[in-house]
């Protein structure tokens, strides 16, 4: 009873679930309605001053949009990624490859990567102060690297479950059928435990070679 209890904590996890997913709801009609604004108020002064009075200004405003439509998708992640794992697997997060905490990992740090790349666009287009552009470069690319590094050295680290066949059939399942629901099946239990059988053993001959 005190094991089942202790497990049934993990719904606990559903607070943070609905947190996450309204700040990315958010961010998404935030970015829905500057978007909007964007546009009308481009196309009002394209109408009034000229095409002219666009130049540099336009790009900056739409990469803010983009800027902010990627940051609802970290938090998306997260929160999707964290139901499928802790409270009931989906068919969306296995479409995506997130099979496990370290997969998650993976897909949001790609998704930094690109925040990062987009929001050193927004000031290099500007070019107000080369100086400050150049720092803004260095710490990017630090930031980023060390980002980049870190997939490296996780890479192929993830989930057992994380075969294309089962990738395949989530998306027929949710995107032709319409089910949400994944459902493990005993084959992808087997072939997680030949994949692990398998890391173990190569595991083993590298140490015997290495120890040769």
């Amino acid at each position: 009873m005190f094991s089942a209890a202790i497990g049934r904590t993990r719904y606990v996890v559903l607070i943070a679930v609905v947190a996450v997913l309204l700040v990315s709801f958010s961010l998404f009609i935030q970015g829905t309605v500057l978007a909007f604004s964007t546009l009308y108020n481009s196309w009002h002064d394209t109408i009034l001053n000229g095409i002219e009075s666009q130049r540099g200004i336009l790009a900056i405003d739409f990469l803010e949009i983009v800027s902010t439509m990627l940051k609802a998708v970290v938090f998306y992640l997260i929160g999707v990624g964290l139901y499928s794992l802790f409270i009931s697997p989906l068919n969306l997060t296995s479409a995506l490859g997130v099979e496990s905490l370290a997969d998650l990992e993976q897909k949001i740090i790609s998704v930094i990567i690109v925040i990062l790349g987009v929001t050193f666009l927004e000031h290099f287009v500007q070019w107000k102060d080369p100086v400050e552009t150049l720092y803004f470069a260095g710490s990017f690319a630090l930031a980023g690297g060390a980002l980049v590094f870190f997939q490296k050295v996780h890479s192929g680290q993830g989930s057992d479950l994380q075969q294309p066949e089962a990738k395949l059939r989530a998306r027929r399942e949710l995107f032709e059928h319409d089910d949400e629901q994944r459902h493990i099946e005993e084959e992808d239990v087997k072939r997680a435990e030949e994949a692990t059988e398998s890391k173990v053993e190569g595991k083993v001959q590298a140490d015997a070679g290495a120890e040769s």
